[in-house]
């Protein structure tokens, strides 16, 4: 099998018996190139199929126009939708995006910034594991513009967007269970020790005891983070069931449940379902991620909205004016997240 060749500026240049640096500058928008030249030359290179070597301008330019992005669990649907955002955006500014995922594992995460600074992108956005800062230590002694997503390392001191988590969850408790108060209540969230699931349990036992609870009546429940090998896997219902199923009784149980994300509130709702007990009558639902299929559950599960291309767009927009201004003061910005009540809640429509 013969390969076709690939298209260069010397084709053209030969097909049209012009030099190779007229070509050069008139594909670049560059130099005293005539009008009826540089557009003999576009034509005949949309004719050959030429497209520009990206390696050999970034030899030339010393950048590569290409945006690194790190994350944990792309099974999320916050985090796809953030992935759209962040490519949105990069692209109309120019910048192409190379994903990598970590799956919440420090040697991955170890691999992908390493593989960051070996391909030379020009700037990096990241979701941190922040157990090590030792990865991202990497990238600023490197130079690297930084902005981290949705978990902090403030002591790197990189610009950072994130999501008001815990005033997100302490809102929507007080809005689910409405003017009735709650008598007890119980949290299933995961065992990651990371700064978004602390923030869930602060705002979480701050709301209660706005609603006056006492601290005995408020429960803590960390599901396993599906750990395989040092990474971790997508969530299961089945974690938080299998926890429910074990604590939950028709004569032991709180007023309200609220999950750390809506899968484990799939795994509640089994759970209260084999247990008789109803919801929002016998027992209130509170979820977080509002993700796709929380609106069509029975009932219909009240949870927490994420805003995820305001985060993704946001977080491009500061490592584009840290690109423009490398001496310019740490940017940062908590998004306000929105509570949606629906029927597994007696809070306001």
């Amino acid at each position: 099998m013969v390969h076709p060749q690939r298209v260069t500026q010397r084709h053209i240049a030969d097909v049209l018996g012009l030099s190779v640096n007229t070509v050069s500058r008139a594909l670049a928008g560059k130099g005293q190139v005539s009008d009826a030249t540089r557009d003999a030359i576009r034509t005949e290179a949309e004719r050959l199929g030429y497209h520009p070597n990206s390696h050999a301008r970034s030899l030339v330019s010393g950048t590569t126009m290409v945006v690194g992005l790190v994350i944990t669990n792309p099974s999320n649907p916050f985090y796809a939708a953030l992935i759209s955002a962040v490519e949105q955006r990069c692209r109309t500014a120019g910048y192409s995006v190379l994903l990598l995922v970590t799956e919440e594992s420090e040697q991955n995460e170890q691999e992908a910034v390493q593989q960051l600074l070996r391909f030379g992108v020009d700037a990096v956005l990241g979701v941190p594991i922040q157990n090590r800062p030792d990865a991202w230590e990497s990238l600023a002694k490197a130079g690297l513009p930084v902005v981290l997503l949705s978990r902090d390392i403030p002591a790197l001191g990189f610009d950072f967007v994130g999501i008001d988590a815990e005033q997100g969850i302490h809102d929507a408790v007080l809005g689910a269970v409405g003017e009735g108060g709650v008598r007890r209540a119980w949290l299933f969230e995961e065992d990651l020790e990371i700064s978004t699931t602390a923030e869930r349990i602060a705002g979480f036992e701050r709301a209660l005891s706005d609603l006056g609870a006492a601290p005995a009546d408020s429960l803590v429940i960390k599901v396993p983070t599906r750990r395989t090998g040092g990474a971790s896997l997508p969530w299961r219902p089945d974690d938080a069931y299998r926890m429910a199923a074990g604590l939950i009784t028709p004569g032991n149980h709180p007023g309200l449940v609220v999950t750390g994300n809506d899968y484990f509130a799939l795994g509640v709702y089994k759970a209260l379902r084999e247990c008789g007990l109803r919801v929002p009558d016998d027992i209130m639902v509170l979820g977080y991620g509002d993700h796709p299929f929380a609106a069509y559950l029975e009932p219909a599960l009240s949870t927490v909205r994420l805003p995820a291309h305001a985060m993704g767009t946001r977080a491009v927009d500061f490592l584009l004016a840290r690109l423009a201004d490398p001496d310019a003061p740490r940017r940062a910005a908590l998004l306000p997240p929105d509570p949606v009540h629906r029927a597994s809640t007696r809070g306001a429509a």
